[in-house]
């Protein structure tokens, strides 16, 4: 009797690790269709205000769910086309501006021969063939063009996905109620997590858009180029923290060195550090309570596996899930210690 129970204790961890294993794996090899599910998770939660205004205000369930459709495909194609022409534009004069930059570290090499310290072996790499410069532009407009059809198909899916989730939450709390009779606990559990969860990624989603205006605005002040595009990716990658507003800040400042010299990339940057300690560490904080908050690791973790599992769109879409699930388990009496352990540490 003892050996077996022994036995039993000791293959339950083993079985749990296995599930472990065969749920990533899974995740992994549905990653084409997980991530534009996710992301259409991610616009319903944010369009559910919206769907509520006008089932509140007696327009009929189909005919909300379509305007809060056509709501986010006029949001995205506008975001899109913005995306697109800045980045199309950018695209065309990338190779100048890589030209200007091999030239800059290429003087900068000389410079440091001539004081006797010579790593032009090293930089080999650094001297630039016009000819790849060409080849280099056409590739990237080669691939811009192959991508079209294939992104044309996923926000296809992405919208097909809307349009049932949204459906389905209209009729949820009904099914809801069907399911659990009288017992409210359960209603008032997902309709508290559901209440939160749109909190943090509504004000993480307005936070995000200051951050592009600001960054957008900054730039265009000081004359670089693309200051469109810049504020979009800023705005972007403001969904991961610490490091997106880093990958942002990289190519401005970059671009910025290249057209206007080291001075302007400085301003630039500094322009960056400035948006991030006041909405990071000012702004945010003071609009999101403490129980929305991750620790450092956590959020490490949660970008590299999310990125290695559905790649670019997992980074930004990591935080939103890792905080989803943060908020399930703070509801959970039984589970509640492992939220207050991806919190961030306590101030004294």
């Amino acid at each position: 009797m003892g050996t077996t129970a022994a036995s039993r204790s000791g293959i339950g961890p083993v079985l749990t690790a296995a599930a472990v294993v065969v749920l990533v794996a899974g995740l992994k090899a549905a990653a084409p269709l997980l991530g534009p599910l996710l992301l259409a998770l991610f616009l319903a939660t944010l369009s559910l205000p919206l769907l509520r205004w006008l089932l509140a205000h007696s327009v009929r369930p189909g005919l909300a769910v379509m305007a809060t459709v056509l709501a986010n495909i006029a949001l995205l194609t506008a975001f899109g086309f913005a995306l697109t022409g800045a980045l199309n534009g950018f695209t065309k004069v990338a190779p100048g501006y890589l030209e200007q930059l091999y030239g800059m570290i290429n003087s900068g090499l000389e410079t440091l021969r001539g004081r006797g310290i010579d790593l032009a072996e090293r930089f080999a790499a650094a001297q630039i063939d016009p000819g790849q410069i060409v080849d280099l532009a056409g590739g990237i407009l080669g691939r811009s063009v192959a991508r079209l059809a294939s992104a044309v198909s996923y926000v296809t899916v992405v919208v097909v996905a809307l349009i049932f989730l949204l459906s389905e939450m209209v009729n949820f709390p009904a099914k809801l109620a069907r399911a659990i009779g009288r017992d409210d606990s359960a209603s008032r559990y997902f309709a508290t997590i559901s209440r939160d969860f749109q909190r943090y990624l509504g004000v993480k989603t307005v936070v995000s858009l200051g951050t592009g205006l600001a960054v957008g605005l900054w730039v265009w002040i000081l004359g670089v180029d693309f200051p469109l595009l810049w504020g979009l990716i800023a705005f972007l990658l403001n969904y991961i923290p610490v490091l997106g507003s880093i990958l942002a800040a990289v190519p401005t400042v970059l671009v910025t060195l290249v057209q206007l010299g080291g001075g302007r990339a400085a301003l630039v940057a500094l322009g960056y550090l400035a948006v991030n300690v006041l909405v990071g560490h000012l702004l945010e904080p003071h609009l999101m309570s403490r129980r929305f908050g991750l620790s450092p690791l956590v959020v490490f973790v949660a970008l590299i596996f999310w990125f290695w599992v559905l790649g670019p769109l997992g980074m930004i879409l990591a935080v939103p899930m890792t905080m989803a699930l943060k908020i399930a388990l703070d509801y959970s009496e039984r589970w509640r210690w492992l939220a207050l352990l991806v919190e961030p540490a306590p101030r004294d």
